[in-house]
């Protein structure tokens, strides 16, 4: 496979890691790290891969049949189809105004501007919108991986500066298994790490998309595929352990606590990275939060705007289709004007609201991984393109470990 078909392969791939990159990573990562100090990296590494099959399954289907992943969910039953309506949809605002949020909160303190972070979420949502009906998924596209690279490059250079700082005895550290608070919040770090459940059905719309104008004597084996994502989930994964190393070295050998307003959290951030690297080392790790939060806003209101048109097509029975350029149109604005309503109204505490979303993100996410292990299992698509036993199997596991947790949430919120 040569560059330019790997480039191909792994566009979906990119968008995918652009959206998962930022309040699962950023947030939640560097308060692993600030909180337990590297006690939570093997934690983090195990939750992406347990969820590794669910997103790739949302590009097989798409990439074998040319359907969207809510065509399988509509062959196995119109259930199926309520559900993800109800578990996924129903909550895409207030996951969009997490990342809204946190998108905002990073821009006061690099700029300094003293404004609310609802009326900073406001502007940026309207410029990510802006730029989406503009731009469309072509400029998405470019602009992602231009992002992706710049964060990537900036957060590898600043975690190299923090690791002289590190206490890598922490590694070992278990405390946390047997402290209920800190288990509720290994249940937050899981529902965006590293993205939200729901992604691998937007995962699949954007398989379609990169392929919309590709001939079928050009059409890449899902083999290609499958090596483009692995890639670019081994990416995310990669900077998740960063942000988690760069939280412990910073932060928690310093012995400092992380804020729990938004502002206040991401000027902590930025100001201890000053203090302890320098004004070069703390603006290039500032900048590239910024690019982390950019990308995540971008593709995450742009997956959940082409979902709930998938939906809308598949109930007014044109089977896999996806919205007009119209109705994309409408259900973009209606993502927007819900996600500031929620801001508007719900957001108080930014780490106590964080924790909420994701925790309620990640409640949902067994029910989610369920059915893509099912339609790849069960759906019409040819078998070349089915996964093998051994990713059924650690689809399975993933089911359920986070049926488990789940649980557990729910046994530890109760006692």
């Amino acid at each position: 496979m040569d560059f330019h078909q790997w480039q191909r392969a792994a566009g979906p791939g990119l968008v995918f890691s652009g959206s998962a990159i930022g309040v699962s990573h950023l947030v939640q990562s560097t308060r692993a790290g600030a909180m337990f100090g590297l006690a939570l990296i093997g934690v983090i590494i195990a939750l992406n891969v347990i969820k590794y099959p669910a997103f790739r399954f949302g590009m097989d289907y798409a990439h074998a049949t040319r359907k969207t992943l809510i065509g399988g969910y509509r062959e196995l039953g119109l259930w199926a189809v309520l559900v993800f309506v109800l578990l996924g949809l129903a909550i895409a605002p207030i996951g969009l105004g997490a990342v809204s949020a946190t998108t905002a909160a990073i821009l006061a303190a690099l700029t300094g501007i003293d404004w609310s972070i609802n009326v900073l979420s406001s502007l940026a949502i309207c410029a990510t919108v802006a730029l989406l009906l503009i731009g469309g998924y072509g400029w998405m596209d470019r602009l992602n991986k231009l992002l992706i690279a710049f964060l990537t490059i900036a957060t590898f250079c600043a975690t190299a500066l923090v690791i002289p700082r590190v206490e890598w005895g922490t590694i070992s550290g278990t405390s946390w298994a047997a402290d209920p608070a800190a288990l509720l919040f290994v249940v937050a770090l899981a529902g965006f790490m590293p993205s939200a459940m729901s992604q691998s059905v937007a995962l699949s719309l954007w398989t379609l998309k990169s392929q919309e104008d590709e001939a079928d004597s050009g059409h890449l084996s899902s083999t290609a595929m499958r090596q483009g994502f692995l890639a670019s989930y081994a990416l995310t994964t990669t900077l998740a352990v960063c942000f988690c190393i760069m939280g412990a070295g910073v932060m928690h050998s310093g012995g400092i606590a992380p804020e729990t307003g938004a502002a206040d959290l991401a000027s902590q951030i930025i100001g201890l990275y000053r203090e302890t690297l320098g004004p070069i080392p703390a603006n290039l790790a500032a900048i590239a939060a910024l690019c982390v939060m950019a990308t995540t806003m971008i593709a995450s209101f742009d997956g959940a705007a082409r979902g709930i048109g998938a939906v809308q097509q598949e109930l007014v029975g044109n089977v896999g289709g996806r919205a007009s350029p119209m109705g994309y149109f409408i259900f973009l604005i209606l993502c927007a004007v819900l996600s500031i309503l929620f801001i508007t109204l719900v957001m108080q505490s930014f780490s106590v609201f964080i924790d909420l979303v994701t925790s309620i993100y990640f409640i949902v996410a067994p029910a989610i991984a369920l059915m893509n292990h099912l339609v790849v299992t069960r759906c019409a698509m040819p078998d070349g393109a089915r996964p093998s036993g051994v990713m059924r199997a650690l689809s399975l596991v993933g089911v359920v470990v986070m049926t488990a947790m789940a649980v557990m949430f729910f046994a530890l919120r109760a006692g």
